[in-house]
């Protein structure tokens, strides 16, 4: 069960993601990685095995700097645990990024079609496909429209897929998409920023304010507004719930682990209820 947090804003974008995807290791992983467009309007792409500490070294020796920034938790399926198989995956000529929540269950047919036109892999996962499926939609039939590519390349796959795409060439947008069930897809609104996030803890810090996508269902996040479609194109309207959960009990806190935390907190939970 994969983590995904992105961010686009005023802010450093990288600790914010980070952060989030602290608030995301309850859903276990092997690998952790990012994308942020730099102020050059460049994505640049950092990506480490093991856990997030080693991500966070990383960015210390190799700095990411920049206001729009997606982050990822891989838990492995498809292709091995390992750097190249971490998300997030790019294009080939580097301007498109994504990462993904589920599976491509037709990835293998998608693939094979994909190396005909000429396409080559660097990873074994799935999630690969889907970024150069999107660079062929986006460059053929498309006509440089990223909202109508996502559209078609998601019409192809089979399966769960939750992700979220960044495009040099739209730095003032992300795009998030459900498709299936793949596990929740949260939109966070702040004031002059956004957010996404795979689970509400994620975005407790920042904002309380949060709508969801269901299945077949997109958004696209400017720093302004989120404006939501279904998959055919039609205008959608959401509105944002305000989430009033306690922030720290959704942390690991003084815990080792969450399955500790949670069976130390039993006691104070059986409390809390028969309080009502």
């Amino acid at each position: 069960m994969c983590g995904i947090v992105a961010y686009i804003g005023t802010r450093a974008a990288a600790p914010i993601v980070l952060e989030g995807l602290r608030q995301l290791e309850y859903r276990g992983y092997d690998s952790a990685g990012i994308a942020v467009l730099d102020e050059a309007g460049t994505i640049q792409i950092r990506r480490e095995m093991g856990k997030l500490q080693n991500l966070e070294s990383l960015l210390r020796t190799t700095p990411a700097g920049g206001y729009t920034a997606v982050g990822h938790t891989r838990w492995a399926t498809h292709g091995a645990p390992s750097e190249r198989n971490a998300h997030p995956h790019r294009s080939t000529d580097g301007r498109l990024a994504v990462v993904q929540n589920g599976i491509v269950e037709n990835f293998a047919e998608l693939r094979q079609q994909l190396q005909a036109m000429g396409y080559s892999f660097a990873s074994e996962t799935d999630t690969e496909v889907i970024v150069h499926l999107l660079d062929h939609y986006y460059h053929n039939g498309c006509a440089g429209d990223l909202i109508a590519a996502v559209r078609k390349t998601l019409a192809a796959l089979r399966g769960p897929s939750a992700i979220v795409v960044m495009s040099e060439d739209y730095p003032e947008q992300l795009i998030a998409a459900r498709l299936g069930n793949a596990g929740g897809v949260a939109i966070g609104l702040g004031d002059g920023e956004a957010f996404v996030a795979s689970d509400i803890p994620a975005l407790l810090s920042h904002t309380r304010r949060v709508a969801f996508l269901e299945n077949r269902q997109m958004a696209i996040l400017t720093r302004e507004r989120v404006t939501y479609f279904d998959l055919e194109g039609t205008p959608l309207t959401k509105e944002a719930t305000t989430i009033d959960w306690d922030a720290q009990a959704a942390e690991k806190g003084e815990y080792a682990h969450y399955m500790q935390k949670e069976i130390f907190e039993q006691g104070r939970s059986l409390t809390d209820t028969l309080r009502g």
